[in-house]
């Protein structure tokens, strides 16, 4: 009985390392995504522990120099740059990221066409070796007959 033997082994092997790859890619891009959304979280409470810092200074009645005022101004301006350049950045890794997970649903779809095609072609594979072996039982079972009668 010869073994059954699919013919895209390679590719599929080839297909399923690709998955791989592009689930690696995937995850990075997420975890990157997720390190960007906590310093923008960073970034959100330095800005708000200086409004307090601000507010706490106004509030306590103290004169509030020009010098002072500018230094809140700066850091301010320069908190909320910073801000905008880290919501900029989320937004190019959602990009990526949307990128990545397209990859790897084509992949992933690519790779069940083939397994299923191995599949298909191993049950007909079953099935021809069914019908091989009950061929040859029949055979036998005539053979018997036949000496069964001659004798």
């Amino acid at each position: 009985m010869k073994k059954f033997k699919f013919q895209l082994e390679t590719l599929l092997k080839v297909t399923r390392m690709k998955k791989e790859d592009a689930e690696v890619k995937f995850a990075e891009v997420s975890r990157k995504l997720e390190d960007q959304r906590m310093h923008l979280q960073l970034l959100l409470e330095e800005m708000q522990q200086g409004q307090r810092d601000y507010e706490s200074i106004s509030k306590e009645g103290k004169r509030v120099t020009v010098g002072r005022l500018m230094t809140f101004n700066s850091f301010f301006a320069w908190k909320r740059e910073q801000i905008e350049m880290q919501q900029q950045f989320i937004l190019q890794t959602k990009s990526e990221r949307q990128k990545r997970l397209k990859e790897l649903m084509e992949v992933m779809s690519y790779l069940k066409s083939i397994e299923q095609l191995k599949e298909r072609r191993l049950q007909e594979y079953k099935d021809e070796m069914l019908f091989e072996e009950q061929k040859m039982l029949d055979e036998i079972g005539l053979q018997l007959a036949m000496r069964a009668r001659k004798q």
